[in-house]
């Protein structure tokens, strides 16, 4: 367990293999994750490929100003259809992008992304509803 922002950080950015597995792999309390992404902005978008993080730290992260930090958001299997409908309108086209692609994505979503003004975006999902509706 990592039990504070500080030893996030630290692991976060060592060199040791085991260490940096550990930033990625081990959980922290939703006290521990506020701290790290009010004190470290850098980290946010590491906090969020972390593979425990909790889906309200998620919730935080997804209006992060950053649009990597959304987009390493719209990448977590573990998102709610409403966080994916909220990403489904990020003014970042690579956050669009991310979320038209996720396996959960609500049809609803995918259909709205269809009109999508990123013509990429729009045939991208698309293509993933035509797979949806014909299994």
């Amino acid at each position: 367990m990592i039990d504070t922002a500080e030893e996030f950080v630290r692991l976060r950015t060592s060199n040791v293999e085991a260490e940096y597995h550990r930033a990625a792999h081990e959980a922290a309390s939703v006290d521990v994750w506020h701290e790290v992404v009010a004190k470290y902005p850098d980290m946010r978008v590491w906090v969020a490929h972390n593979k425990t993080i909790p889906l309200e730290i998620l919730d935080v992260l997804a209006k992060d100003s950053n649009g990597y930090v959304r987009h390493a958001v719209a990448m977590k299997n573990k998102l709610t259809p409403e966080l994916l409908e909220q990403l489904s309108h990020d003014a970042d086209e690579s956050v669009r992008m991310a979320v038209a692609r996720h396996r959960k994505v609500p049809i609803y979503v995918l259909e709205q992304l269809t009109k999508d003004k990123q013509m990429i975006v729009a045939e991208v999902a698309l293509e993933e509803l035509s797979k949806r509706k014909v299994t």
